[in-house]
């Protein structure tokens, strides 16, 4: 007999396309009371990796982004300047809890994207994600960023 988490996980992996692997630093796990999945990610952690972005790529991998750290937390507003690809924005606080998602940015655009006053991490993905995966405020992030922090969902 098959135990409940077994059970559990077996679903997980239906419903997703993959079990929720455990934190490492190139995937970002994100749940809610509706959905869970996981994005590969790269890391922009330094001012210069933040400043570059995904500017000048011409396409992404679907369940992919890019992770920017801002520590410590602060007021933090994107644009879309030199960017190619039409993103979803999810911006976070500390906990690892979505705070702002601005969908659908228009590449090119100059216009700033603010996404609060004490935002700790910045998820991008393509655009038309956040939706299909209903990722909003208050769906919790998983990733070793959170770990010395006050994280909702610890690795």
């Amino acid at each position: 007999m098959i135990g409940l988490r077994a059970a559990i996980a077996c679903l997980m992996v239906l419903w997703t396309g993959e079990a929720v692997a455990a934190c490492r630093d190139d995937r970002v796990n994100l749940r809610n009371d509706k959905s869970q999945i996981s994005f590969n990610v790269e890391l922009a952690i330094s001012p210069q990796e933040r400043a570059r972005g995904l500017m000048f790529r011409e396409t992404m991998p679907q369940r992919s982004g890019m992770l920017f750290v801002f520590d410590p937390p602060q007021p933090v507003a994107f644009w879309m300047k030199n960017t190619l690809i039409p993103l979803d924005i999810i911006f976070l606080d500390r906990e690892g809890t979505v705070v702002h998602v601005h969908e659908n940015a228009i590449p090119g655009d100059e216009s700033l994207i603010e996404g609060g006053d004490s935002i700790y991490a910045v998820l991008e993905i393509n655009a038309g994600l956040a939706a299909r995966y209903l990722i909003s405020p208050g769906t919790e992030m998983q990733h070793k960023v959170f770990s010395q922090g006050p994280a909702i969902w610890p690795c």
